[in-house]
């Protein structure tokens, strides 16, 4: 059975994370194991994270049959504690696919000219 949680204010996606793998595999590997779940899933969380996002344009590539239905998508997200800009290859179902690159900022502001300067 999956058991989803909503994250309360003031909490992190990490804090979060960590205490539920603290529950299922004991004391101590909570944040190791989340910071490496975070890494692998990364275009997911910030995906999921985003706050607002700007189409790009179509993704292109040579190497990846159906690539025609792929779009990136550059978005502004909050994940911890950091705000990122990050351009995601994104499909015509909303699902990430990839991370093409991304910028943390200390600042909302400095996240927004950021992501306003991407074209």
């Amino acid at each position: 059975m999956a058991m989803m949680q909503h994250i309360a204010a003031g909490k992190t996606v990490l804090s979060v994370l960590s205490a539920g793998l603290e529950r299922e595999f004991g004391q101590g590997v909570g944040a190791a194991l989340a910071a490496r779940f975070l890494e692998a899933e990364e275009s997911d969380f910030l995906w999921e994270a985003r706050i607002s996002e700007r189409w790009l344009g179509r993704y292109w590539s040579a190497d990846e049959e159906g690539s025609d239905d792929l779009d990136r998508v550059a978005i502004l997200a909050r994940l911890g504690r950091a705000w990122s800009v990050a351009v995601l290859i994104i499909d015509g179902e909303g699902c990430a696919h990839g991370l093409m690159g991304r910028r943390d900022f200390r600042r909302r502001s400095e996240a927004a000219r950021a992501l306003a300067s991407l074209g």
